[in-house]
């Protein structure tokens, strides 16, 4: 059994729901979810946040915060998680911010680096951490940023029911 699958039958069986607000990995952390079958049950939606302007009028991010900390950053990552919840009414949600490459980095904030935040509303406590993949290959960081989102999904939810 695949992680997704995992996650959908511990929600399942928790009667909760979960959202994504997704930037870097642009959509792939609801495809896996919603890849699985029935998912229809658990899984409300997911805003792909691309751009600043909506991270803050869709989600609620702090401009300031925006301004202060750039897209890729933990207060910015951890008001997304936050903001899906609200905006769809969920249970639980993941969001992502990072920089997949090839181009975009800077030495502060290279290529590969993901600010990833999972959070449950019955605690609002944000688990959120900065992974650094150290590759230029933009897939292979999508890749890990969303593998790395569902297991922080997953243990928020263990966590928090």
């Amino acid at each position: 059994m695949n992680l997704e699958e995992i996650i959908g039958e511990e929600l399942t069986a928790k009667h909760l729901t979960m959202g994504t607000a997704e930037s870097c990995t642009g959509g792939t952390i609801a495809s896996r979810i919603t890849s699985v079958a029935g998912s229809s049950v658990y899984f409300k939606g997911s805003v792909v946040a691309y751009c600043n302007e909506i991270k803050h009028k869709v989600l609620g991010v702090s401009e300031s915060d925006l301004d202060a900390y750039g897209a890729v950053s933990q207060p910015v990552v951890e008001q997304m998680a936050l903001g899906v919840i609200k905006l769809l009414g969920c249970d639980c949600a993941v969001a992502t911010s990072g920089i997949a490459g090839p181009g975009g980095g800077t030495p502060y904030k290279p290529i590969g680096m993901v600010w990833i935040a999972a959070v449950c509303k019955n605690t609002n406590k944000v688990l959120s951490k900065c992974f650094q993949f150290g590759t230029n290959n933009r897939a292979e960081n999508i890749r890990l940023s969303t593998d790395n989102a569902l297991q922080m999904l997953r243990k928020v939810i263990i966590e928090s029911y």
